[in-house]
Parts: C-alpha cells; structure tokens; sequence
C-alpha cells in the first residue's frame, strides 16, 4: 500500500482572506463542495474573526450550517480569542485553529497583543476544549522569517512546539507565513521536530512567495512530515504581513506527491476542476504552477479511460 499523506486545503480562510472581492458565504460553500468532490477531506472552512477586520470571513456559520449534510471530513475554523472559540463551538466546529507567533512584530500586527499574551490566551483555550470534546490544532506563525522583526530563531520555533503539544494540542503546524524559508532551513528545523515528537502531530504551511513552496514541502516531506496545507489555485496572502503571497497551490502539492508514489485520496482532475472555479470565483486566483501540465495529463488519462 502507498504511504499517506494529508492534505488540508486552507483556500476557503486563508486563501479568500486577502482577496479584493469579496465572496459570499454560499459561493464560498460552493467551493468547499468543489473540493470535497475532489475528494479532499481536510478543509479549513472560514474563520470567527470580526467582521470590520476581515470582511471576507462574514457569515462563517452561515459556511458550518450549509456543511451539515456534506460527507464526513475535518472542516476546521480559525479563533482568534475566547469569543471566537464560543461562536465556532455554537456552529458546530469541531476542530479550530489558534494561531502563535515566532515574533513579537507579528503577534502585535495580526493580534493586536504579545506574542507572550497569545500562548496564555491560547492555554486557556486548550483546557476549555478539552473539557468540549474540541480539538485544537496550534499554527505557529512567521515561524521562519518576520515582516516587522526579521529572521526568527528555531529554537523558539521548537520551545512553543514542544510547549503546546505537552498541554495537548491536537497539532502544530509551522508556518512560513511569508514565504520566506528556503529548504535547508525546513529541513532542518522539521527534521528536528520530528525526532523530539515523531511526525503524528506536525504539519507545515508554506507560501509561495520565492517560489520555493513545493521545494520546501519536499524538504519537510524528507524530514517525515505527512501533513501539509495547501490552497487550491494557489489562493492567499496575510492582510496583516507585508510580502506574503499565495500559499503553495494544492493542486501543485497534490501532483508531486501522487507522481512521488504517495497516496493523497484525492482525484486530480476534480481538483483540477475546484482551481478552476475558484479562479472564476475570485477573479484573481493564480493557479498551480503545473496547471498547464495537468490540463494535458488530464485529458490524455481521459482519452485512455474512453479505449
């Protein structure tokens, strides 16, 4: 049997966050639904954020409610703080995401508190999950490079690591928030993650900015990481960090992986079909860099399947 890998397509949160038009909740369902058919059952669906600070959120439970009868898979949100943990929960999320931050620049940016502030608040969290039967996964932010603060030191990186997961986060995921990370750099650092805390809690989320996205999943993909965020088309960038890009195009990770011998669960030419709508969708979405590729691929599998 071929090794799995996961996937969880961040395109619906992270990906429609920064985009200039906005989407409304049930042409963002429309996505996700795109999605699922592809057969990607890992999707952060939306976000409990404030309306004013980012408008293309809106209406995430109207995004939960309209999940209620999709096939069972991990729809997970993003929290900023207790209030967001008490409207996700009341939507029937069942798996959220906090966010921390390598650097104070950032926390101060994105949170508007410390970064020292953002691992109590989240500690608080974690106990009231538990006690809800909630999982929470933790996203430890510009875990490589800084907009405001510069380079960020792994070590810290690997103190909030280790922190999180001995309180029992469900995960941790560190994020090249701006894309800044090159693959020695990843792998060393996840490489040494692995080996304090095996790979079963620990995933990477990579941008695209210098264009060293999938270089860096493959370099964590060494390390023994096996779950990686991905946003389909290549949809992103953090409206709170200057410089951050698109995230690495799930289709992108997806081909790699399949053509590497790995087993993603997912059908590449439905997700073919998802990129595609959500570069209609948004009018801005840029697509894999193996788009031309895969629309030949595709149609050659098609021709085959038809003698």
């Amino acid at each position: 049997m071929r090794e799995a890998v996961v996937i969880n397509d961040v395109g619906p949160r992270d990906g429609l966050q920064n985009q200039a038009r906005i989407l409304a909740p049930a042409q963002r369902l429309e996505l996700i639904r795109a999605l699922i058919g592809a057969g990607v059952r890992n999707i952060e669906v939306g976000s409990f954020v404030s309306p004013k600070a980012v408008p293309a959120m809106t209406g995430a439970a109207e995004v939960m409610a309209g999940l209620e009868s999709a096939p069972r898979g991990c729809y997970s949100a993003l929290i900023p703080n207790l209030k967001g943990y008490e409207l996700a929960s009341a939507a029937g999320v069942r798996k959220m995401v906090m966010v921390l931050y390598g650097s104070e620049g950032m926390a101060r940016k994105n949170a508007n508190m410390g970064k020292q502030q953002a691992e109590v608040v989240t500690e608080d969290i974690l106990r009231r999950a538990h006690a809800d039967g909630i999982k929470v996964s933790v996203a430890i932010a510009v875990a490589f490079e800084c907009p405001f603060d510069g380079p960020v030191d792994p070590s810290e990186v690997e103190r909030i690591t280790d922190h999180f997961l001995q309180l029992g986060a469900d995960e941790v995921s560190i994020a090249d928030t701006i894309g800044a990370a090159n693959p020695g750099q990843v792998r060393a650092l996840t490489t040494s993650l692995v080996a304090r805390h095996g790979n079963e809690r620990l995933s990477c989320h990579f941008h695209d900015t210098r264009a060293m996205g999938l270089a860096n999943v493959f370099a964590a993909l060494e390390s023994g990481i096996r779950k990686f965020d991905a946003s389909i088309a290549g949809l992103g960038g953090c409206p709170f960090a200057p410089g951050a890009s698109g995230n690495v195009a799930t289709e992108d990770v997806v081909m790699m992986l399949e053509q590497m011998g790995y087993d993603t669960g997912i059908d590449l030419a439905a997700l073919l079909e998802a990129a595609q709508l959500a570069q209609t969708l948004t009018g801005t979405a840029p697509g894999g860099r193996s788009t031309a590729w895969l629309k030949r691929y595709v149609s050659r599998v098609k021709q085959q399947e038809k003698t």
